[in-house]
């Protein structure tokens, strides 16, 4: 098994603690919130690293120009500090690292998915006093500056490329076939953002089934958001009894069973044949 590797199991307690406690706060924080994404896969990132990424950041919005103008200026200003200075960026290879989907990894490697390299972008210009947010085109993460009549997007995972409204077109042409609509230029909250970063980090647990440690703590924290589809439960029964705890599967299974009933009891009844079939393991 590869790094990097999950905390001991009472660490990870305390940081899923923190991560609910987050998620659930009036205004949660963005940078937070991933930096426990992220010590939740990496047991090495104490709190003193989860200060330094912080530190980090603002250390990065303290090389911005000071207000240098409008949405177009705050774009090309992020570029050329985070893009052709810094160089972050990203790159195909980058879809198979799991560190590409952990905020301070990002922030060390300075490569990683369009998402994670959105929140560097986010988080840095935020702390300048940047209009900035988040914009979540199907398939491909992008960051916006200004209201919606003047809206400017950059792609981070592009360097920072300020893009025309026909790169946002293709980008999303590319991605789905589909023209792009406009409630796809809305912003992004930090609670639509989080559970997007955990899809990405289940879609590489996935890919290799040697690592369902890691799609388990991605699925655990997805169920401390404070929305979150019911079928991940089922997701999570299924890892469980994946990796052998047979009694946990077959007992979340049933939980789950219980939820289907109300709307699909055939479902229901295929899940507690699984639950039955789990349980059988055990003998």
């Amino acid at each position: 098994m590869r790094p990097p590797f999950p905390p001991p199991p009472e660490r990870s307690a305390e940081l899923r603690r923190r991560f609910a406690e987050e998620a659930r706060s009036e205004r949660p924080d963005l940078s937070a919130l991933c930096l426990l994404v992220g010590a939740q896969a990496d047991g090495a990132l104490d709190d003193t690293g989860i200060d330094a990424a912080q530190i980090e950041l603002d250390r990065l919005a303290g090389q911005l120009p000071f207000r240098p103008g409008g949405p177009r200026s705050w774009a090309v200003s992020l570029r050329e500090l985070l893009g052709d200075r810094c160089a972050f960026r990203g790159a195909p290879v980058d879809y198979q690292r799991l560190e590409s989907s952990l905020l301070h990894e990002v922030l060390r490697r300075r490569r990683g998915l369009p998402i994670l390299l959105s929140v560097v972008w986010m988080e840095v210009a935020r702390r300048a006093g940047a209009p900035v947010y988040g914009v979540a085109l199907p398939g491909h993460f992008v960051v916006g500056f200004g209201p919606p009549q003047e809206q400017v997007l950059a792609d981070p995972f592009d360097g920072g490329r300020v893009l025309s409204g026909g790169d946002a077109e293709l980008l999303v042409a590319g991605a789905t076939g589909s023209s792009l609509d406009p409630s796809m230029l809305s912003p992004a909250d930090p609670l639509d953002v989080v559970p997007r970063i955990l899809n990405n980090v289940r879609a590489w647990a996935a890919a290799r089934p040697e690592r369902s440690d890691v799609a388990l703590w991605a699925v655990e924290l997805s169920l401390l958001l404070p929305s979150h589809p019911a079928r991940l439960r089922y997701e999570r029964a299924q890892l469980f009894v994946q990796r052998g705890d047979f009694v946990q599967g077959a007992t979340e299974l049933e939980a789950y069973a219980e939820v289907v009933a109300a709307v699909d009891e055939p479902a229901a009844a295929r899940v507690r044949q699984q639950a039955h079939a789990a349980r059988a393991m055990l003998n």
